[in-house]
């Protein structure tokens, strides 16, 4: 059975490599290469953000958390939903202003302030950096568990397959293999809770297989309601916040589509919440006492499913980390070459050289992160405890940006600041973590009370909305083929 199951790992990365090769040959520009032309259907953006959203903390991460927490499994998917129906309305009509990068973005709210943009591209780079490194940890668990292959060789396997296929075809590669990984991660994810309800006797005795703690409304009687708010909160904000979802509202073809993908992603995500949570519960009816829980997801593939329908759910645990992976490697790549190349070179690329810088930051980024994905096996403290330190600054600046015009750049450097330092102040503290459960809404709310304070007793930004635009779109031209 392992050898099959390496088989069809094989059998698939080399078919996501040939799609990637498929569907890029028209592939000419940078802005092809980084941003699929700026032209994606609705059907794409819709497939491509569905695949991210169930990507490895829903398959790996909140499956895992279900097992040992119950109802509370279902909390991932809800903080994920109401953020994506929030990007939706907050945040797709910037589609207008044809950004490139998140750094960008933020930039353009407090009048193009460089040094703005450059620390928000670093801390992007950064968090890119952080998210790889989830995938790849959950992806390589995932991946050890099944064929036997040691943990840090199943690790640089999925970083491997993942890197081929990004860097020969870029973002357009990476929205078609996410459009058919979506349908993969479906079909799967609900087989597998089928087959595993059934597998321990039906319903009622998955139910009662578990503490009552854990079968509560969403185990508030378990984890506490303060914990389990900021948890929902922690993905809300990784949504809002995360350089792969802002990538599908600069490449969507326009605000409408995208706006209409992302309604229909937050929809599909809320009712697919309850999945993870019935997989890590039958799980936890067939056998409590597994060493990680993380490996929930993949102890029902392998001793609940049929080997055929096994080989199947392989595939789509494999699909929920390559198509999360993806997206964030471009992402981060499309800062360093939008972003970090000006900042240390003191000018943008020439266009002509752009496909291959690109290609060559996607191995460099992908490295990096593999480094530290050796170093942990923690996927949900791992992505929370980095969206809380890194993201949680980032979601503060763009909602002032957005909706206060008075935000300059001192504001938001108070923002990014305080955030950040109150996400360590708790981290470093055993008791208010436990109190807080994480420490996204402490450093939520610091960011915004410094963002403001000091915006108010600042001068107001010397550009203008369309003089800021003016100034970021002179210097992404430089990047662009006529």
């Amino acid at each position: 059975m392992e050898s099959t199951f390496v088989i069809a790992f094989v059998v698939y990365a080399l078919a996501m490599i040939s799609l990637s090769w498929f569907v890029s040959r028209k592939n000419h520009s940078g802005e092809d290469f980084l941003l699929g032309g700026r032209s994606l259907p609705l059907l794409l953006t819709l497939g491509t953000t569905v695949a991210t959203m169930v990507g490895t903390g829903s398959s790996m991460g909140a499956v895992g958390f279900a097992y040992n927490n119950g109802w509370a499994g279902m909390l991932y998917g809800i903080g994920g939903s109401m953020g994506i129906l929030l990007l939706a309305w907050i945040f797709a009509p910037i589609r207008q202003y044809k950004f490139m990068t998140m750094s960008e973005e933020i930039a353009f709210y407090v009048g193009a302030n460089p040094l703005i943009k450059n620390v928000v591209a670093v801390v992007i780079y950064v968090a890119s950096i952080g998210w790889l490194g989830a995938h790849i940890i959950g992806g390589g668990m995932y991946l050890s568990w099944l064929t036997g292959l040691d943990i840090n060789t199943a690790k640089l396997l999925i970083a491997i397959s993942f890197t081929i296929y990004v860097v020969i075809g870029g973002y357009t590669a990476v929205v078609w293999t996410d459009s058919i990984q979506a349908l993969i991660l479906f079909t799967g994810f609900i087989l597998m809770a089928v087959f595993s309800v059934h597998h321990v006797g039906g319903w009622q005795a998955m139910i009662d297989a578990q503490p009552s703690a854990n079968v509560s409304l969403f185990a508030f009687e378990k984890i506490g309601v303060l914990p389990a708010i900021s948890l929902s909160l922690a993905i809300l904000v990784g949504i809002l916040a995360t350089p792969s979802f802002r990538q599908r509202i600069y490449s969507g073809k326009n605000v409408k589509s995208i706006r209409q993908s992302f309604i229909y992603s937050g929809l599909l995500y809320l009712g697919f919440s309850i999945i993870p949570a019935i997989i890590g519960m039958s799980a936890f009816a067939m056998s409590q006492d597994l060493d990680n829980a993380a490996y929930a997801f993949p102890h029902i593939a392998l001793n609940v499913m049929p080997l055929g329908l096994g080989v199947f759910i392989i595939i789509a645990g494999i699909s929920a980390t390559l198509s999360s992976a993806s997206s964030d490697a471009i992402a981060g790549v499309s800062v360093a070459l939008r972003d970090l190349y000006r900042l240390a070179m003191g000018k943008m690329p020439t266009p002509e050289r752009v496909v291959w810088l690109s290609r060559l930051s996607l191995v460099i980024t992908i490295s990096i992160s593999l480094g530290f994905a050796l170093l942990s096996n923690d996927i949900i403290s791992y992505i929370t405890k980095m969206i809380a330190i890194l993201m949680s600054g980032m979601c503060v600046c763009g909602l002032l940006g957005r909706f206060w015009s008075r935000y300059n750049w001192q504001g938001a450097l108070a923002s990014l600041l305080a955030a950040m330092c109150a996400a360590l102040s708790i981290s470093l503290q055993s008791a208010w973590s436990e109190y807080w459960g994480n420490p996204v809404l402490p450093a939520l709310l610091s960011g915004i009370i410094a963002g403001v304070l000091v915006t108010l007793f600042t001068p107001k930004s010397t550009l203008n909305a369309e003089q800021a635009l003016a100034k970021l779109n002179a210097e992404r031209s430089e990047m662009e083929l006529e």
